[in-house]
């Protein structure tokens, strides 16, 4: 009995960690069964997506439908059983209900809802008979004898997970009942034993991956596991990046002093904030202080040395503009360095789904189920909202113009009427549907802050950090000194002494020159970007190395010429 288990995912980098679970389930079970793992993508061709699916003649397809996905997922399911009359396909998955649902005429497709790794043996045996039920439901967390085993074999890195990341979980359920999520509808957190956790660690980093997604819902909801794992993963170090979600108001004292010593590039942390407004958190269920979410990631944040992405909701109720606008300052303030800004979805099954009509909701009839509008917001003012989230992914989700947004929240900058205007100016010019370069951007800032009176502050900051970027030459908009940035080089070569500072010696003078870059800075520019210059007009070194932390931009030194 041959079994293909697919999984179709949203880009080649991700991985389906249901597969590798389901694999083994079916060959504990069924050990005569021959199983092959197959991933793919939703950009594949479709033609030729189905004939890959359909090669070999396998008896059985098992498929994981997501929000991403299952609109694709259910188009394959009709084509593939209308090619042979002999094949029986299992959907399982968060959206497999509704596959379900709109596939109700297939008399050979099987819905499962749940967890297949707490599947009864009945289900295999029907496997094997070619009896499949219409529809089958498990729980792991609610089942007896909770065991969660390790999914991968060495070869899945070599061939499945190869230049993929690769997902692991140590625990099972998410202690908070958010009432947009489909976690909260089982209660409780199961936690692998620390010792299986590490020996399941210590085989994923044999070989060496560069990505290990955990996929807990709440790493940190028992501090104390946390910090020994990540303890244990330090003492390791290995070349590999670490991903976490984490609870923002869930950190100790201990925690906080040992992430101060993890090396950049180790750990990222993904927090959701999804609202400061305490009438919306109280209605979605979520328990969060706010204030102490902003203390600890402003903490996190001096040491420079773990990637924080913070997510904000659009669309949740009682969140009016502006409240919203007052969740995007908030969120400016507590300084993280990715802000996410995503629609609500109405996920099918959860809690706000089922108050959406008395709530006004309007979502999308398909996956991803977005929102369009409610009673606190209406179409053209999310559509504002989402159209500024945009702004924020282009202008501030990278590390393009870091000493502009510092200098912004210094001075106490409306961050959300800010990046309002410029969403606008980024839609009137199409720059949404068109990609927009990083001279694009420096245009489109300028424009936006032409008038104001620290205009030429604003533009000595972005020209600041253009060059800590790595460009070796400036654009247009930014060349507003007499000397460019070659001609300066020239002049260095005359003026700059044989011996620097230790940056340099009289063998090494030459290349420093020429694979630096150099420009003249006011010192009120260069207070705003962190650094401590003497005299009114200084000269910058923009080196030819990188800063060993998270946004890993050019290192800067600053010279003093004595004629």
């Amino acid at each position: 009995m041959k079994i293909k288990l697919i999984a179709v995912n949203a880009r080649y980098s991700h991985s389906c960690l249901a597969l590798f679970y389901l694999r083994n389930e079916v060959e504990k079970y069924l050990p005569e069964a021959v199983t092959e793992i197959c991933q793919f993508t939703i950009n594949d061709p479709y033609y030729a997506l189905l004939q890959r699916i359909a090669a070999g003649q396998p008896a059985g397809l098992f498929f994981s439908a997501l929000i991403w996905n299952s609109d694709l997922v259910e188009r394959l399911v009709v084509d593939l059983l209308s090619m042979d009359e002999r094949l029986r396909i299992v959907v399982g998955g968060p959206q497999a209900q509704i596959v379900g649902q709109n596939c109700a005429d297939e008399s050979r497709l099987s819905i499962f809802m749940g967890d297949i790794e707490a599947a009864a043996p009945d289900f295999y045996a029907d496997l094997q008979e070619g009896t499949l039920q219409k529809s089958y439901q498990a729980s792991f967390l609610q089942s007896t004898g909770r065991a969660l085993g390790y999914p991968y074999r060495d070869e899945d890195f070599s061939l499945h997970l190869r230049n993929r990341a690769v997902y692991y979980e140590s625990s099972r359920g998410c202690p908070f009942f958010c009432s947009y999520c489909l976690s909260s509808a089982e209660k409780g957190v199961f936690h692998k034993d620390l010792d299986q956790v590490y020996e399941e660690l210590d085989d994923i980093l044999a070989h060496a991956p560069k990505t290990v997604r955990f996929v807990d819902r709440t790493f940190n909801d028992n501090g104390d596991r946390a910090l020994a794992i990540w303890r244990w993963l330090k003492d390791r170090d290995p070349d590999t990046l670490f991903h976490f979600e984490i609870a923002p108001d869930r950190f100790t004292e201990s925690m906080f002093l040992f992430l101060e010593q993890v090396r950049p590039g180790l750990f990222q942390f993904e927090i959701g904030i999804q609202s400061t407004n305490p009438e919306t958190l109280a209605a979605i269920r979520r328990p969060i202080d706010s204030q102490v979410a902003g203390e600890t990631i402003r903490r996190l944040r001096k040491n420079e040395n773990i990637h924080l992405h913070a997510d904000l909701i659009l669309g949740l109720p009682f969140e009016t503009r502006k409240t919203c606008a007052a969740s995007i300052n908030a969120i400016f303030a507590m300084r993280p360095h990715y802000i996410q800004m995503g629609l609500l979805k109405l996920l099918p099954g959860t809690a706000i789904r089922r108050q959406a009509q008395s709530w006004g909701y309007k979502a999308l009839c398909k996956p991803p189920y977005a929102v369009l509008a409610n009673r606190w917001m209406d179409g053209p003012t999310l559509r504002a909202l989402h159209w500024l989230g945009e702004c924020l992914e282009q202008c501030v989700n990278n590390r393009y113009f870091p000493s502009l947004w510092h200098y912004f929240q210094a001075l106490g900058e409306d961050m959300a009427a800010f990046f309002g205007s410029l969403a606008a100016r980024f839609s009137e010019q199409d720059y949404f549907w068109k990609a927009a370069t990083q001279k694009t951007l420096v245009r489109l800032l300028l424009e936006e802050c032409e008038g104001r009176a620290d205009f030429h502050l604003i533009r000595e900051l972005i020209c600041f950090d253009w060059l800590r970027c790595g460009h070796r030459f400036l654009p247009t908009q930014l060349c507003y000194q007499e000397t460019a940035v070659d001609e300066l080089r020239r002049e260095l070569y005359h003026r700059l002494p044989q011996e620097l500072n230790g940056l340099y010696d009289a063998r090494e003078r030459k290349t420093f020159i020429k694979t630096s870059v150099f420009h003249y800075f006011s010192a009120a520019a260069l207070h705003q970007a962190g650094l401590e210059p003497r005299g009114d007009r200084v000269l910058v070194c923009f080196l030819n190395e990188r800063e060993h932390n998270v946004h890993s931009l050019n290192k800067v030194v600053l010279i003093q010429i004595t004629d």
